[in-house]
């Protein structure tokens, strides 16, 4: 092949002659050129995608992205179920409460009507078979939140009633603390009750204002209630004495005792030991004549024994 080129002013014309070694040349360096040119694309594409490169390069992988939105319900949906079970443990303590106040209440002698909305019932065991009648769901974030807040209010219910519960069973204590209900001889038995009775002096049909509890001579005396040593002395009739008021007009008599343990003035508490069993005074024996007395009127010291039980 002959190339005739024309250069210059003088229109010279040179003639090129190309053989075929030249195109294979060519085109071998064509071809060589091409494939680094490819080369270098592929490399620069390469670096990139582990740099992270541009968003283009990195089409979206919606396979993946729907897997980690169900991952994520599922996990979710776990911790609701966790929590269900937990509210469900909560529900139970709150059944055990409901129980625990009806004994409560009972025992503070409150009536039912007293505790508005605590309902009887006892402390339930829980379980059964999986439904087969209707379908089985999870809770749903919203459910959760509705059973949560009735539960809150339950509970806050329940800490009203306990509270007024609390308040009864203090001021029942309180009123037992000082109320002549212990027997101020253990093992005590009565040889001669409250009322008339065959005076053992003079065979008459008289009075007897107290009860009388026989015991060794040296037995503990104790008080049946708190309250305020108002005597602690001598008695022409009742012989060693202790009388100790209680408050609200009721007072304690501890007649024909051997030794005091005592003295005007003294506070005692319930059970305290104020006295030993003797035979001082008018009696035939060792034992103990204990009275109560409201407003100074003899009451029957039994009815007050009795209330102990």
């Amino acid at each position: 092949m002959n190339i005739i080129l024309v250069t210059g002013a003088n229109v010279r014309a040179r003639t090129l002659t190309v053989g075929w070694q030249h195109a294979v040349a060519g085109a071998s360096m064509l071809v060589v050129a091409l494939a680094a040119l490819a080369l270098l694309v592929n490399v620069v594409a390469n670096r990139w995608s582990a740099d992270g490169g541009p968003s283009w390069l990195h089409p979206p992988d919606l396979a993946d992205a729907g897997d980690a939105a169900r991952h994520t319900d599922d996990r979710v949906q776990g911790h609701l179920n966790a929590m269900a079970m937990r509210l469900g443990e909560l529900q139970a303590q709150l059944a055990r409460l409901d129980g625990l106040g009806q004994r409560l209440a009972r025992s503070a002698g409150l009536k039912p009507q007293d505790l508005q909305g605590l309902e009887p019932g006892t402390i339930p065991g829980r379980g059964g078979a999986v439904a087969t009648t209707l379908p089985i769901r999870d809770y749903s974030v919203t459910e959760f939140a509705g059973i949560l807040e009735m539960l809150k209010g339950q509970l806050d219910g329940r800490a009203e009633q306990f509270g007024v519960l609390e308040t009864a069973l203090d001021r029942n204590f309180a009123r037992r603390q000082f109320m002549p209900s212990q027997k101020p001889v253990a093992d005590g038995w009565y040889s001669s009750n409250f009322g008339y009775r065959i005076d053992p002096f003079t065979g008459q049909n008289t009075f007897h204002e107290g009860i009388d509890f026989p015991a060794e001579t040296g037995t503990p005396i104790v008080a049946a209630a708190g309250g305020r040593v108002v005597a602690a002395g001598l008695h022409a009739q009742y012989g060693r004495m202790v009388e100790i008021d209680h408050g609200n007009g009721l007072v304690t008599r501890y007649a024909h005792a051997s030794q005091l343990n005592v003295r005007q003035g003294d506070v005692v508490v319930r059970g305290q030991r104020v006295a030993t069993v003797g035979s001082t005074g008018r009696s035939t024996g060792p034992h103990l004549h204990f009275e109560v007395r409201l407003n100074g009127v003899p009451q029957n010291p039994a009815r007050f024994l009795q209330a102990s039980g």
